[in-house]
């Protein structure tokens, strides 16, 4: 009998998503935000993705053995909760809370799991529902991905799960020992994320922003230090100014927000508006230069005789998306190799709460060497899309795509690219992604402005071939994910200067072919082109929306941007402005 694992996450919070194990392989990931086409998809059950996993492996509700949900009840007993009561001692309403209801929102979350199972089939009944601590999700979801056989250290950094908001632990022979957690509000990703929304950004997607911004800034202006510190081996966050809750909380227009009225005290009015400018951008600086420095204290203090025994680290949450940190991390002599979940938020705890169970269970997953694990559609689907859109698209079925894309991308064009399964997490990596001609000034200014409608500053990425990585980037190490910047060698910034950031670094995927044959020979084109096998690559999607999943969405963002070419599978729209060029 087949082992048939489902995990499913986000239920309570943000970020709902599905993940299916069938004998260790995972056969199917994705967001629920994808189908709803609502951005995090807040508190909304993970149903269309369910309903996607199930239909992807071709089983029925009654096939599944276990439901693997990543939040657990948290027994009175241990630290956690009294943590949180002791050091929200101003909120007692809260504080005396999670003492006497400690567990009322894994219980909320667990109902609503089952309410979501029964629409979509399930006898509960005849389905065991299996409960993962979040930070254990997180954690599985590293470790168990990563393909390490080695004795692996294992860190986990994000806002928070039940309590915990900080996992050390090590991983050996498919089993997670855990060393030490911190509980909120005493959480690096928190603090982050208050930053983030002074800085005038949402939390969950701004922190990238802030990263982004950090490089223009310059750290030594301000001494963020008295925001948080880590002695002893504790970490503190200092709640008068953030990670607030209750009165505490700084108030506009009605919205609550995570730091105080004393940071704005401190530091002035809450940035608004798209300019980066003075002094935002160096309290951006500020904050990335301490998250760092708190983050690999913490990592050599816990971690740190592990790390040297091996050189294996896996490592999740939300804050492992933080590339710059990561950057740091594989600079370190003793580091060998750092795997990153490539969904590291919490959409991933689904694949992590699977994957626990599934070796809980004896049976241990593969290595993830790709995302492409969401659907696909075939020229059929599109032409049908096509037929159906209200714009009319003018179409044309091509043989040769990555030639025919190449050339249009060389000519200075940005395209829209659909191919093959979505991604699951928060990267393009060649399924849904906008791509360019990185050696063609502007291009990633054309894309800002005509198409993703986002801040000037953002950086865009470059995905290139396995061949091309050794020559351009400084640093030697997997990247499949884009989960890294490296430094950039001297004469590439001239070459791909459209994908180096401000900073001389560039946040890389390195191609495989064996994972996305299409994707890699588009590189191949455009080396034989302009010599260099590298694309500038953006997610499909405008500002402030999910990534593109289906035809329809792809032509619905199409046509409300300034894009010209749409290449779907083999299927090549072209706006009808357009269509007196030699494409068609």
């Amino acid at each position: 009998m087949a082992l048939t694992i489902l995990g499913l996450s986000g239920a309570l919070s943000h970020d709902p998503s599905a993940a299916l194990y069938i004998d260790g392989k995972l056969i199917a990931a994705v967001e629920e935000e994808r189908f709803v086409r609502d951005k995090h998809a807040k508190n909304r059950m993970p149903y269309e993705s369910a309903k996607f996993c199930l239909e992807q492996a071709g089983i029925k509700p009654s096939d599944v053995d276990v439901v693997a949900i990543p939040f657990a009840p948290i027994s009175i007993f241990e630290k956690a909760r009294w943590h949180y009561a002791k050091r929200y001692w101003y909120a007692p309403d809260r504080a005396l809370d999670a003492i006497l209801m400690g567990n009322r929102r894994y219980h909320r979350y667990k109902k609503r799991i089952q309410w979501c199972l029964q629409q979509l089939g399930f006898d509960l009944k005849k389905v065991k529902l299996q409960p993962v601590e979040h930070h254990l999700a997180h954690a599985s979801s590293a470790y168990h991905c990563s393909g390490f056989t080695e004795k692996t250290a294992i860190l986990g950094i994000d806002g928070k799960g039940e309590y915990a908001t900080t996992f050390f632990g090590w991983g050996e022979n498919g089993k997670i020992h855990k060393i030490k957690e911190f509980y909120d509000p005493d959480s690096l990703g928190g603090l982050y994320g208050a930053i983030t929304e002074y800085l005038g950004f949402e939390m969950l997607d701004g922190e990238f922003k802030v990263m982004g911004m950090a490089p223009y800034g310059d750290a030594a202006k301000y001494d963020f230090s008295r925001l948080a510190k880590f002695e002893n081996g504790e970490l503190t966050i200092n709640t008068d100014y953030a990670n607030v809750i209750g009165f505490r909380r700084y108030k506009e227009n009605g919205k609550g927000y995570y730091f105080s009225p004393k940071l704005i005290d401190w530091l002035g009015p809450k940035r608004e508006g798209d300019i980066a400018d003075d002094p935002y951008i160096h309290y951006a600086a500020a904050m990335q230069a301490l998250f760092e420095k708190l983050a690999l204290e913490m990592m050599d203090y816990y971690l740190g005789d592990i790390i040297k025994q091996t050189g294996k680290i896996a490592f999740a949450g939300g804050c492992a998306l933080n590339v710059k940190l990561n950057q740091k991390i594989i600079a370190r002599p003793e580091v060998k190799e750092l795997f990153v979940q490539p969904a590291s938020g919490d959409a991933g705890t689904a694949v992590g709460a699977a994957a626990y169970v599934s070796h809980q269970r004896g049976v241990s997953v593969e290595k993830m060497e790709h995302v492409y694990l969401g659907p696909s559609y075939s020229n059929e689907d599109v032409i049908a899309a096509c037929a159906r859109h209200p714009n009319k698209p003018v179409w044309q079925k091509i043989d040769d795509v990555p030639e025919r894309i190449a050339k249009i991308m060389v000519d200075g064009n940005p395209v829209a690219w659909f191919q093959g399964r979505m991604e699951f997490g928060p990267r393009a990596l060649g399924g849904r992604s906008i791509i360019g001609c990185p050696s063609v000034p502007g291009v990633a200014d054309r894309i800002n402005e005509q198409i993703k409608f986002r801040e000037r500053w953002r950086p865009f990425c470059p995905s290139m071939l396995d061949t091309v990585a050794s020559q351009m980037l400084k640093v030697d190490h997997p990247s499949p994910f884009m989960t890294f910047t490296f430094e950039v060698n001297e004469g590439w910034k001239e070459r791909v200067g459209e994908v180096v950031h401000e900073d001389g670094t560039s946040r890389a995927q390195v191609l495989k072919r064996e994972y996305n044959p299409r994707w890699y020979d588009l590189m191949l084109e455009l080396e034989k082109l302009t010599g260099n096998g590298v694309s500038l690559n953006t997610s499909l999607n405008r500002r402030g929306e999910p990534m593109i999943c289906s035809p329809t969405d792809a032509l619905n963002m199409f046509y409300g941007s300034d894009l010209q070419y749409l290449i779907m599978e083999d299927i090549l729209v072209v706006k009808e402005e357009k269509s007196g060029y030699d494409v068609l």
